[in-house]
């Protein structure tokens, strides 16, 4: 692993998405969007407090994931990552400089839409802001390695795509968004405990409510679950495109 080959692959990364002007306008606007439409469907400061501060970290949770995986895909299909796997650049150098690139994405995303929402849209927030974009980013990350992992047994932009309803949605449904956790028949509870996404929603939920209780233990989940998705995208990162 060498630091500046890590950096010059997120450097090619961010060049190339700068470059593509959908993609960086479906990941650093399209989550404060949803926030807005979510807001005036609502149309109840009450109820949007509700539900806003679960889907700060379920909205760059899905879009990491579903662009990531995508442009990785494409970037495969087009013959990029084998003519970059000939260089002397490891497999993780790769994978790093990938979640590096896109982590700096996610960053720039969970900011702007943290600042709408708790701006412009009037969500209240009793704990620390930064705090709050801290654990929305690592849900990003975890988002954007998850990606990576998937679009390792893609060989379709669509197949990747089809990856959502597996990875995603199940997470979505579980991760007490809807229902909380504690009030799920026992089998669910048990299920939602091994899908991190549910400890980034607990996060974001304590942040709002002003209480700091088992924080460090959702941060650490989703840390590791992302540490671990990068890892695994690493050992099954394929040197020839399919």
């Amino acid at each position: 692993m060498s630091p500046r080959r890590t950096w010059a692959t997120a450097r090619r990364v961010l060049q190339q998405l700068a470059h593509d002007p959908r993609t960086v306008g479906l990941l650093l606007l399209f989550p404060s969007v949803l926030m807005m439409l979510l807001r005036y469907v609502l149309d109840s400061p009450q109820r949007f407090g509700a539900s806003a501060p679960a889907l700060i970290g379920i909205f760059p949770f899905t879009i990491m994931f579903l662009v990531t995986s995508v442009v990785t895909l494409r970037e495969r299909r087009d013959g990029t990552l084998e003519r970059l796997m000939t260089m002397p650049l490891g497999r993780l150098d790769l994978l790093l400089g990938y979640g590096l690139a896109f982590g700096l994405a996610a960053l720039a995303q969970v900011g702007l839409v943290v600042l709408v929402t708790v701006t412009w849209l009037g969500l209240d927030v009793a704990g620390p802001l930064w705090l709050l974009a801290l654990v929305a980013a690592l849900d990003a990350l975890l988002g954007t390695a998850l990606g990576l992992l998937g679009s390792a047994f893609a060989r379709s932009e669509f197949q990747a795509v089809q990856f959502m309803p597996l990875v995603v949605m199940p997470q979505v449904l579980l991760c007490g968004l809807f229902v909380p956790r504690e009030s799920m028949s026992p089998v669910l509870e048990a299920v939602s405990a091994v899908f991190p996404l549910s400890y980034a929603v607990e996060g974001v939920n304590r942040i709002a409510a002003g209480t700091n209780q088992d924080l460090p233990r959702d941060l650490g989940i989703v840390a590791a679950a992302a540490v671990l998705a990068l890892g695994l995208g690493a050992v099954t990162l394929r040197r020839k495109s399919a």
